[in-house]
Order: C-alpha cells, then structure tokens, then sequence
C-alpha cells in the first residue's frame, strides 16, 4: 500500500519584494527534493506555477506529488 504527500515549494517572499520576481533556485530544490527522497519518498509528478504576491510581485511555485510504501502496513487475514 502507498502514501501520498502533496508539497508546495515556493522561495520566499524577499526577494520577489527586492527583484520583482523570484525564481527557484535549482540548488535549494534539489536539496529540498533529496531530503524527501531520503526518508523514502518519490517524486510522482509536479507542475509549475507562478504565484502573485500583493498584487504586483510573483514568485514561482511547484505543486509537487510524493508517493512512498506504507510502513505500516497490516495483512488482510480472513
């Protein structure tokens, strides 16, 4: 049996106030991939978005879907 995990990983909010727009720095996501990838988790699939921020600013954004085995798993005796 599988979990699911949906995750919103987004920069933070300075640097779209200081640059205008804040785009996710590859290394950050990729630790931020590795750190779920080392507690069992994969990636199923992620979609990109632009988010606005007070109205003007925008960031990027991944909706990212994780699945893993179930640890916990109890079998179905009958």
């Amino acid at each position: 049996m599988k979990e699911y995990q949906v995750v919103l990983y987004q920069e933070g909010a300075l640097s779209s106030l200081l640059l205008g727009a804040a785009n996710a720095d590859p290394l950050k996501f990729s630790t931020f991939l590795n750190n779920h990838a080392a507690k069992g988790w994969r990636v199923v699939t992620m979609e990109k978005d632009i988010r606005r921020l007070f109205l003007f600013w925008r960031r990027e954004a991944y909706l990212v879907v994780m699945e893993r085995e179930k640890d916990n798993i109890k079998p179905n005796f009958v």
